[in-house]
């Protein structure tokens, strides 16, 4: 469905990111690869998507909060794969604490990272887009993009901001056949999360498994995590001619998080 065209997704050495590479590739799509992680592991990464795939794959370890490298990100995939057709603002980071005890430094990171960074990456991307008629732009955001949490004021700002950053970008592209839409998942099981419920259930003295329906009881109706592969499967979807005039939209994987 979407053969021959190229996907940046940033923050895709692991995780959620990694995910929607593999669903991407998997329908035809060059990658640009972009995060940080060990080289060995990274070029692994791509060797396995390339076999698994036969598709072209790029990687950069362009820093997500520097504007100038995330211009670079843009440049360097067009030289290496081509004009960027699909745009996955995926790079994401997060550190919890009170407000009264939330470090300015870490604020500062989660806002450049998990939002200014999203509106670097559509700002570089638009102009081509338009020229070739046709674009498709998602953000990875959080059911945290709609509701709030306690001692996590970053990453919740952030994440409102992208889903309006989602909208305008809509908005503003809707006239050249681009879409934007955001994502907003739940608690997703990734190597990340997982190491949380472990350490969950070491500081409370309880079986991991334990841990793992807790957290779900604390906010999700479904008692079930979203994989990587699940959000994948939602990018693709909005990717493709079935989603042709989805805009704007903040779609929710979040088990029932948000309808409550």
């Amino acid at each position: 469905m979407l053969r021959g065209k190229t996907a940046l997704v940033t923050g895709s050495t692991s995780g959620i990111g990694l995910g929607i590479a593999h669903a991407l590739a998997a329908e035809g799509c060059a990658i640009m690869l972009n995060g940080f992680g060990d080289a060995a592991a990274i070029d692994e990464i791509q060797r396995e998507l390339t076999y698994r795939h036969e598709v072209k794959i790029a990687y950069s370890p362009a820093d997500m909060s520097r504007p100038e490298q995330i211009r670079g990100l843009v440049v360097e995939t067009v030289e290496k794969l081509g004009p960027v057709d699909i745009l996955v603002n995926n790079a994401g980071i997060q550190h919890v604490a009170p407000i009264e005890q939330f470090p300015d430094e870490k604020w500062d990171a989660i806002l450049a990272i998990n939002l200014s960074a999203a509106f670097h990456a559509i700002k570089a991307v638009l102009p081509t887009m338009r020229n070739r008629g046709w674009g498709r732009i998602v953000n990875i955001a959080s059911a945290h993009g709609l509701v709030a949490s306690e001692e996590k004021a970053g990453y919740v700002a952030a994440k409102h901001g992208l889903v309006g950053l989602t909208k305008v970008t809509a908005l503003e592209a809707a006239s050249s056949a681009i879409t934007c839409n955001a994502i907003c998942p739940g608690w997703v099981m990734t190597p990340l999360v997982a190491k949380q419920i472990e350490a969950r259930a070491a500081a409370n003295h309880r079986p991991v498994e334990d841990e793992k329906r807790a957290l779900l009881r604390e906010k999700q109706a479904l008692l079930a995590y979203t994989t990587p592969e699940q959000i994948g499967a939602m990018v693709v979807f909005l990717c493709g001619e079935g989603a042709a005039t989805t805009t704007g939209a903040a779609i929710s994987m979040d088990g029932g998080w948000v309808a409550q």
